[in-house]
Parts: C-alpha cells; structure tokens; sequence
C-alpha cells in the first residue's frame, strides 16, 4: 500500500469555487433588489415633483388671474371715484359751497356747516355704494382661489345638503308625485314649453335645470346631425340649459322624475355585423340634460358621478376595475370590498351587487350581447355572472396546487361570448368555456406574471401582456394548450409570437376591431402599435409622465382609444392608417 493514496479526496477547492459562485450570486441579487427600490424611490420622488410643480403652477395662475382682475376693479373704481368727485365739485360750485371752506359763511353757524357737509359726505357715499352694487352686477365675479372656486364647486354644495343627489322632484317637477292624474293635470307646462302667448313659459329654476327628457331607454334623441333618426316622441328640455336644442313638446307632457340621463340613441349603421347594439349610451348624452349633482364638468368635457350612499365615511374604499356594458347603459365597479356593483347610469342607482369573490375583485368584462359579465380576483377564481337575475353561473378555479400566487388579474370574454380568458399572477393564460365552465387551455410560455389579456376579433387568437415586458399572442383551439405536468409537450406551444420592445413591465393591452393592431401600455410611459401579423412595433406613443395602467379601445369603430396613467391624466387618441 503507498502513503500517496490520499491524493484524490483533493476536490475541496472545486466547492470552494461554487461556494463563491453562491456568495458571488447572492450578492448580485440583493444589489439587483436595490437597484429595484432605488428606481421605484427615483419614480415617486419624481411623481411626487411633477405634482407639487404642477401645483405650484396652478397656484401661480390663480394668483395671476386674481391680481389682474383687482387691478381691473381698481382702476374701475377709481375712475368712477374721480368722476363722482367732478360732479360733485360742479355741484357745490353751482350752489355757490366752495369744496373746502377756509371759514364760514356769513350768516350760516359753523355747526349749521359742518351738519351740511356730513349731509353731503353721506349722500356721496350712498351714492358711490349704490353704483358700485350696479357695477357687480354686470360684471363677473373676480376668480377665487378657495376650494369652490370652480365647476367642483357646485358639486360640493350638492353634497353637502342633506338631500342626495337624484331624489325624486317636487310635485310641481316630477310626474311620479302624482300617479294618479294624467299629464293634463300637471300644475304648469314642462320647461321650455309654448305657453298661449306665444313665448317659452319661465325656465325651472336652477337647481332643477337640465332635467331629462323622458323615461327608462326611451328617450327620444336630440335635434343632430342627418345621421340622427327624427323623434316620434315629445321632448322637455329646458330652455336655460338646453338652449341649442329645439323644444318639440307637446301640451300636457309631463316631466320625467329628477336624476336622470338622457341617452340620444343615434341610427345603426348597416355596415355593423348582426348581434351588435346601437352606439347610444353615454357617447351620446346631452352634458345639458344631466342633473348637476351627477356630473362634474370642464371647458370641453364632462364627468358623472355616481355614488354609493350606503357605503360608509370612515375610509377609503377603492375601485380597482370598471367596465361599460355594451349598449352603454350600465358601468360595473369592482372594489377592494369584494362587490361587483352594476350602476344603471341613466337612473343614478344601483341596479345589481354581485357577492360571492373573497378578495378584491381587479378586472371585470361584458359579454357583446351583454347577458353576462366575469369578474377576476385575487381569490384564485373568475366568476361569471348573469345579468338577468345577477346570480352567479360558474365560477372558474384554479385548482394548480403547485402555483403559489394563482390569483386573477385579468379577464375577457371572446367576441362570440363562448371563452373566458383570464391572466394569473403565476404567468399562465387559462381559457375556460363560458356555457360549461370546462378548463380548456392553459397557455405558458411567459416568465413573469400576465396582467393583461386581450381577445382578437376573431375569437380564435388571445394576445396576453406580462411583467416579463413581453406581449405574446396565442393560437387556440390548437389542443397544445392541454394537459398537466408531464402529460404535456412543452416543445410545443400556441404561442403564435412574442412581441418584444417594451423597456418595462407591460400593464395593459387592447385589440382595434379591425384586428389590425395591437396596442399595449407599459410601466415604461409608453404606447406601442404592434402589427400582429409581423410582431413589429409600427410607432410608440409619448406624453405621460408614470407607468401607462389602462389602454381601451373604441369598440365602434372610430380610430380612437383611451389611455390612463399613474400621472392622474387619461388621454384620448386618434389615428388612422396611412
């Protein structure tokens, strides 16, 4: 036997090498960690800048405007001081009373002289009150920088009172405070209604201005454009809030009840497949003949306001996701109280609650026909609920027990309304069947959590965006798409293609009815139009300042599309192809 058998356990350095391969490891990943919170500290920091600044700004117009309008009254006021002072002088010099008297008069005691004067003080300054009360008048209201200080303002007061925004009228303003009289028995004309002299009867006053025009989904449509059908019906409006419009009521139509909306359902064109609704909806309301405690308005824009009483004030209670339905009639909100709640928008109340989810509810999305809608949660599940009777139809688990994180982030029904997509926080694209709530394809190829899906018009393409800063698009009905664990074929996939150029986390995508482009929105602040038959970007999109949340596309055809921010700006787009 030879000492020299101890020679080949020297593989110790080798585990050495691999422990400072470990070491080397684990400190990339917690230098990677900070660098992550660093920029997310960068990106608030910045945030938080760009908001003070535009704070500021704001701040310094206001006082701008404020100090110009005084100077304007200033010099108004003077001018009118300077005036009163000649014609006061000319006065005086006509009665023989110089303005300022070195001594008294012959004949008048100096009392007598001084009660005089104070007579004249008190005349002048009567005088000078009452036309600058006459001056106020005419002129506007120099701008204030308070809290009400614009068209916020009035929506505050209304809330404020103790009376809720869309009650019932008074007698005089609503038909239902008198169920029992025909419309003849109204006691006065509708506003802007031909009284027998021949003129507009007095306008409602003001709180009750821009009232609807009829009842349910029945209203007739505004006077438009030659697309605009010609209404059958009467129509109330008023004439101080609606003066553009042109009255066709007739005698003894009564007003429909106060807090609601007036719908102007245009034609349908005939160029739109079988199955779809008519436009209508909020695309078409009046701004005049909504209620002014449902709406918050701009100088080219409005915005309802639709509230829930019943919730209590002693916290915040988020809305993480909403959706219109097709027709554009209801809005269904999804808070972090695990409701789903269906507003019917026209009436200003809460047409449906949807419980059963046990976490918050982050994306929700209507069905063409409108029947059903599926909600996504936190919970591991996505639900999908009728309209009909609001109970739920399926709920749709994930039952992988190896994924730690499963929950919902996105759902979409498919144009057809036979599949639910849904992306999970643990990078999969599960396709469920929307009349059985059968799994039929779980779609993996992404590396990090799926935030947004997206059915293509066809129904038989699904495009899905993730945190891997990556867009793919999906083929199915391809049956790759089946099977667990180890009965798949992982060397192939429905992954048609992978669309690549986003510089961060891809939060949000939409598809144009065309199906000519993909649009996607990115924690990068950009907006990228992606060919899908090539997977190339065509043009990016600049001009938010933080991470691009919602992308919605126009789903009537017009070259339009929505985006929302975390810079608190939503942006409306158009284009076109070249």
């Amino acid at each position: 036997m030879s000492v020299y058998n101890h020679r080949p356990m020297v593989p110790a350095p080798q585990n050495r090498i691999v422990e400072m391969l470990d070491t080397i490891k684990a400190e990339f990943d917690q230098l990677a960690q900070e660098a992550y919170v660093c920029k997310s500290q960068r990106d608030d920091f910045e945030h938080k800048m760009n908001s003070q600044i535009q704070e500021m700004n704001n701040f310094q117009q206001s006082i701008i405007e404020l100090e110009r309008s005084q100077q304007a009254l200033k010099k108004q006021y003077e001018d009118e001081i300077a005036r009163l002072r000649q014609q006061l002088e000319q006065a005086q010099a006509r009665a023989g009373h110089p303005n300022m008297p070195s001594s008294a008069p012959s004949g008048i005691h100096p009392s007598q002289q001084q009660q005089q004067q104070q007579q004249q003080q008190q005349q002048q300054q009567q005088q000078q009150q009452q036309q600058q009360q006459q001056q106020q008048q005419q002129q506007p209201t120099p701008p204030n920088i308070g809290p009400a200080s614009n068209y916020f303002g009035g929506i505050m007061n209304a809330h404020g009172s103790n009376q809720p925004p869309g009650l019932v009228a008074p007698p005089q303003m609503g038909e239902s405070q008198h169920p029992g009289y025909p419309p003849s028995a109204q006691h006065g004309p509708p506003s802007g209604y031909v009284n027998g002299s021949g003129g507009p009867s007095a306008p409602p006053p003001t709180s009750q201005q821009g009232l609807p025009g009829g009842h349910g989904y029945g209203y007739p449509p505004r006077v438009g454009g030659p697309g605009t059908p010609s209404s059958q019906s009467a129509q109330l409006p008023s004439e101080s809030a609606n003066a553009k419009r042109k009255s066709g009521s007739t005698p003894g139509m009564a007003p429909p009840p106060a807090g609601q909306i007036v719908p102007q359902n245009r034609s349908m064109s005939t160029s739109k497949p079988l199955g779809s609704t008519a436009p209508g909806g909020l695309a078409d309301v009046d701004p005049e003949s909504v209620p002014p405690s449902m709406k918050i308005e701009g100088h080219d824009w409005f915005a309802f306001v639709l509230q829930d009483e019943n919730v209590p004030n002693d916290g915040d209670l988020y809305i993480r996701s909403v959706c219109f339905s097709p027709d554009g009639m209801y809005l269904a909100t999804g808070a972090e109280d695990k409701q789903i709640r269906i507003w019917d928008i026209a009436k200003n109340r809460i047409r449906n609650i949807l419980s059963g989810h046990e976490q918050d509810i982050y994306s929700l999305d209507f069905s063409r026909d409108g029947r059903i809608i599926v909600s996504g949660s936190g919970d591991r599940t996505a639900r999908i609920w009728s309209m009909v009777d609001g109970q739920c139809l399926h709920t749709l688990r994930i039952k992988d027990m190896e994924q730690k994180d499963p929950g919902v982030t996105s759902v979409a029904i498919s144009p057809d309304g036979r599949y639910v997509a849904a992306g999970s926080l643990d990078k999969m694209v599960r396709v469920w069947d929307t009349h059985s709530g059968v799994l039929l394809e779980r779609l993996e190829g992404h590396k990090d959590s799926v935030y947004s899906v997206a059915f293509m018009p066809d129904g038989k393409t699904l495009v899905s965006g993730s945190l891997d800063k990556t867009l793919k698009l999906w083929q199915l009905g391809t049956n790759e798409g089946r099977g667990y664990g180890a009965e798949r074929d992982r060397s192939k996939g429905p992954c048609k293609m992978t669309f690549t150029g986003h510089k961060d986390f891809v939060l949000s995508v939409a598809c144009t009815p065309d199906g000519n482009w993909v649009v996607s929105g990115s924690k990068d602040r950009g907006v990228q139009f992606w060919d899908p038959r090539t997977g190339q970007t065509q043009f990016m999109l600049q001009g938010h300042k933080n991470s691009v949340i919602s992308v919605a596309i126009s789903p009537n055809g017009r070259p339009l599309f929505a985006t929302g921010s975390g810079d608190n700006r939503a942006r409306i787009w158009s284009y076109e192809q070249m």
